[in-house]
């Protein structure tokens, strides 16, 4: 009977795709607070839809973020202080990305 051993860091298109779900999630995570504690909109002709702009938007840019932070860490060398110094671009360049995401959701809708 043959084994066969798998590496422990997955195939790249499976953790590419667990990355761009938790940035996802991550948004998705970040835009409900603002969301779901909200009152009212302040156009009146946005009516009750005017969630479902910010609810898309800043996930997928969520979304984008983990893909870009998935790129950034294989493009990087995996040792050493360049291994810091490419995680701490990452996390910086996706709290970023949430942010833009969160501004555009939200532009309109909430804020005027």
């Amino acid at each position: 009977m043959t084994q066969i051993h798998l590496s422990s860091q997955g195939s790249g298109w499976n953790t590419l795709g667990k990355r761009m779900l938790l940035g996802g999630a991550i948004g998705l995570a970040v835009i409900s607070f603002f969301v779901l504690g909200a009152d009212r909109p302040v156009p009146p002709e946005w009516g009750e839809l005017w969630m479902v702009r910010p609810l898309i938007v800043t996930p997928l840019a969520g979304v984008s973020a983990g893909a870009m932070y998935h790129f950034t860490d294989r493009m990087f060398p995996r040792r050493g202080w360049q291994r810091i110094v490419a995680r701490t671009f990452s996390v910086l360049a996706y709290i970023v990305a949430i942010w833009l995401g969160t501004v555009l959701g939200l532009a309109g809708t909430m804020w005027n």
